[in-house]
């Protein structure tokens, strides 16, 4: 289609921004936190909307509004490999990773949701099914709660909502951090625990924990330390008590930053967040990856954005139920996916990506 006379334009392209206080004050071991962020694209074209959206600074609306919108007016609307090579392109001397992919993202997303709504079809249909649901984790556990908190969020996930696995937040306070994770193996008895430090150990204090989390039958221990140090990752990892899996990758940005970490073998399971990886086209790339590699794949946050391509995805274990993001986009999106049995589907009778944000609703929380 590209440049023919045929070819079909975007006609809008806006970006907004919505700041959402967090129910709680909330961290984890390296910052903390009392509102999100959403940045919703949302483009015009054929006679539809796509809508697609990133968990950023609300500077990212700008720049979609300002540096990617000509990418995204030059071509056809379908040409969505395309566009998001012209917006890599674009942010060349910005820097491409960070706030510039996040944007990308939003984009993508939209640009894909457009694409499916014009053929009628849900997303994960045009992208070709590999299941009809996906399991998810609960993922909150932050480290302000006390141990009551603690112990009754992760136990509803397992008691009232099926989940498999749960994870916690540790790092804020290593020496606190076994007392926590028993309080929490106490509250789900047999389900997965996982732990997600978020960089906040250094490389002993994370390998002597490592061997304590493993007596509380934690499988999974997230960015123990930087995910910018591949070589202490890959160290970890070759280290780590059997049975306890070392995942990281949710700061991925470009299909390099996912190769770096496979190529190292820095990893047993490989993060991906569509929300930064410059949207689904660049999830469908981390996916090849993990294919080549033979190596599990787990959606980071955003689970309703996450859905359709989780289902479309050929080497995914499952989606990470993060408390802020489940709440966030129940509250502001018809067809967000509703938590049954461990598990989330796509409703197939919805085109697109199956999500209408609503604007009466987030007008309160709008930044721009």
């Amino acid at each position: 289609m590209g440049g023919g006379v045929n070819a079909s334009r975007v006609t809008r392209l806006e970006a907004r921004a919505f700041a959402i206080p967090t129910d709680s004050p909330e961290a984890d071991g390296t910052i903390a936190w009392r509102s999100t962020t959403l940045v919703l694209c949302e483009i015009d074209a054929i006679g539809f909307t796509g809508i697609g959206y990133t968990y950023a600074h609300a500077s990212a609306a700008s720049l979609i509004g300002t540096v990617l919108a000509d990418a995204v007016h030059r071509y056809d609307v379908f040409d969505i490999a395309r566009i998001n090579l012209q917006m890599q392109r674009e942010v060349r001397n910005i820097g491409r990773p960070g706030l510039a992919a996040c944007a990308i993202s939003a984009v993508d997303s939209a640009l894909w949701d457009l694409k499916a709504k014009a053929l009628g079809l849900p997303l994960c249909v045009l992208l070709g099914m590999q299941r009809e649901s996906v399991p998810v984790y609960g993922s909150g556990g932050f480290t302000t709660y006390d141990i009551d908190t603690l112990q009754r969020q992760l136990g509803g996930w397992v008691n009232d909502d099926g989940c498999e696995w749960v994870k916690m937040k540790v790092g804020s306070s290593p020496r606190n951090d076994p007392a926590r994770v028993e309080a929490a193996r106490q509250a789900i008895g047999s389900a997965g625990l996982f732990v997600d430090a978020n960089g906040a150990y250094e490389f002993k204090e994370a390998q002597r924990l490592a061997e304590y989390f493993a007596t509380q039958g934690v499988q999974w221990f997230e960015e123990p330390v930087s995910s910018d140090d591949h070589s202490g990752l890959a160290a970890l990892r070759a280290g780590l008590p059997p049975g306890m899996a070392l995942a990281a990758g949710e700061y991925g940005y470009t299909a390099d930053d996912f190769r770096a970490l496979l190529d190292m073998r820095a990893v047993d399971v490989l993060q991906v967040d569509a929300t930064r990886c410059c949207g689904i086209s660049g999830f469908l790339q981390a996916d090849a990856l993990c294919d080549a590699w033979h190596a599990p794949l787990s959606a980071h946050c955003a689970p309703a954005l996450h859905l359709h391509v989780a289902c479309a995805a050929r080497r995914l274990q499952h989606i990470e139920w993060f408390h802020d993001h489940a709440r966030i986009e129940g509250m502001l999106f018809d067809g967000a996916p509703q938590l049954r049995g461990g598990q989330i589907a796509p409703d197939l009778t919805r085109p697109g990506n199956g999500l209408a944000f609503r604007h009466a609703d987030g007008q309160r929380f709008a930044l721009n």
